[in-house]
């Protein structure tokens, strides 16, 4: 039988988001944020040779370039001011997250509460200016060396250092300010917009190959029946869910006595979404951001690792599944279900799960269900990030069509929802509430009988 919860949100009608005047301005303040993104993709860096730009663009649509050009929402194929996307953020973020499961005093800096988050976010905003720097610097020697640059030298160095770097901060600074007033997951909303926007056009390119025979019409009927299973599998997946039963004994306030009651635990299959491929994603990215430009110029290191971790190459597939699944459970464990906080607070609400002792043994418990999932989970997620990387690389068709743009605009479009849907509920209960509130303002008070003398 569906709880009362579940029932209110079968009810909810475009009257009730009518009516949800917060939500209706959430949603309009992330949407402007994200206007506001995209017009910034399209402004250019000072100095690029527009031309030469998109010639090199075409040539690296269907490599590492077009990769790139997915996360960044067709900026760096513009060279615009947010070409070094989010990317940045992102890989600071890992890199404070690795060292804050290993480091003594960045462990103690989690466990003080938001004070301690402050300070490791402020900590990860230092990592990203150098990160963003490194690379900002890495891309102007990199556009000088492939002659994109109409003037190189000091000072175009300087203004795409200051331009780049000064466009992943204001990125970051948007992510924060739509997770924190807006709605969904500011950081993944703009990596999603970046997609879908981008998609038009690559659909158009995809059967422009179509029409001119460079692939053949079962080719295009195999890749969109992949992309159809491809989007059901992940809507299925990411609805996944183990519930744990939950039981609540008696309990005395006071004077009353309080019937127990029963609940479950949710633990979906993929608790850490779409973090684990945008994060290996990012660290697969970092070293080809840099020589992505160069052309043949690049040095033989840098010319080593393109050769043997290049898309389609086996040790590149082998290293993205390893980091999928590696941060698919450090995620999990560290951010998305923390096992041993779920099991105090169930002790501290006096839940517990039958047959288990509340603490210890429970911690243990959920540890041991949760590493089950996580096979499974993981397993999904490198299968659906490596399975189409095998047909697209093979035909040479645009990333757009990977697994990971479906996985990014599936899990981020569905988490959105969910936030809708939260907001909407809880404006109903206020709803509720304030109308219980002047019912019982409203009812006049009875007339107590005359006592009988």
């Amino acid at each position: 039988m569906a709880s009362a919860a579940e029932q209110m949100a079968a009810n909810i009608s475009w009257s009730a988001f009518g009516k949800a005047t917060e939500l209706r301005q959430r949603i309009f303040f992330t949407l402007g944020l994200l206007v506001i993104y995209r017009l910034g993709t399209y402004i250019p860096v000072p100095g690029i040779d527009g031309t030469a730009l998109r010639e090199f663009v075409e040539q690296a649509s269907a490599g590492l370039g077009g990769i790139l050009n997915m996360f960044t929402g067709g900026a760096i194929g513009r060279m615009g001011i947010f070409a070094l996307g989010i990317m940045p953020y992102i890989s600071a973020s890992i890199i404070v997250q690795l060292m804050a499961s290993m480091v003594p005093a960045l462990q103690q800096l989690r466990k003080e509460g938001e004070q301690g988050r402050k300070k490791i976010n402020q900590y990860t905003r230092y990592g990203t200016v150098l990160l963003a720097t490194m690379q900002a610097y890495g891309l102007a020697v990199s556009l000088e060396a492939g002659n994109l640059a109409h003037d190189p030298g000091l000072y175009f160095r300087a203004a795409v250092v200051i331009t780049l770097v000064g466009g992943t901060m204001f990125l970051m600074w948007l992510g924060e300010q739509i997770t924190a007033r807006g709605v969904g997951n500011g950081i993944s909303l703009i990596i999603f917009v970046g997609i879908v926007a981008e998609l038009p056009a690559a659909l158009a390119q995809f059967f422009a190959q179509g029409r001119s025979g460079a692939i053949t019409t079962p080719v295009i009927l195999g890749v969109i029946a992949m992309l159809i299973a491809t989007l059901t599998f992940v809507v299925f997946m990411e609805r996944s869910l183990r519930k744990i039963h939950i039981q609540y004994p008696r309990r005395q306030v006071g004077m009353k006595m309080y019937d127990g009651g029963s609940s479950h635990l949710p633990m979906k299959v993929n608790p850490a979404g779409v973090i684990p491929a945008i994060f290996a994603s990012s660290l697969l990215l970092l070293p080809v951001t840099i020589s992505t430009f160069s052309g043949q110029q690049s040095g033989p290191v840098m010319s080593t690792i393109l050769a043997y971790f290049g898309p389609g190459q086996p040790l590149y597939l082998l290293f993205f599944t390893a980091m999928i699944v590696f941060f698919t459970y450090f995620y999990t464990f560290n951010v998305a279900f923390k096992v041993d906080e779920v099991a105090e607070n169930l002790k501290n609400q006096g839940g517990f799960i039958p047959g288990i002792r509340p603490g210890k043994r429970t911690e243990e418990y959920l540890e041991y269900v949760l590493n089950r999932l996580l096979v499974l989970g993981s397993g999904y997620l490198a299968l659906v990030c490596m399975l189409p990387e095998f047909l697209r690389y093979e035909f040479a068709i645009t990333a757009y069509f990977g697994g990971t743009s479906i996985l990014i605009i599936v899990s981020v479009g569905m988490d959105t929802i969910q936030q809708i849907q939260s907001h909407l509920l809880a404006h109903q209960y206020e709803g509720l509430i304030e109308k219980s509130q002047l019912r019982s303002k409203k009812r006049p008070a009875t007339r107590k009988a005359p006592s009988r003398r």
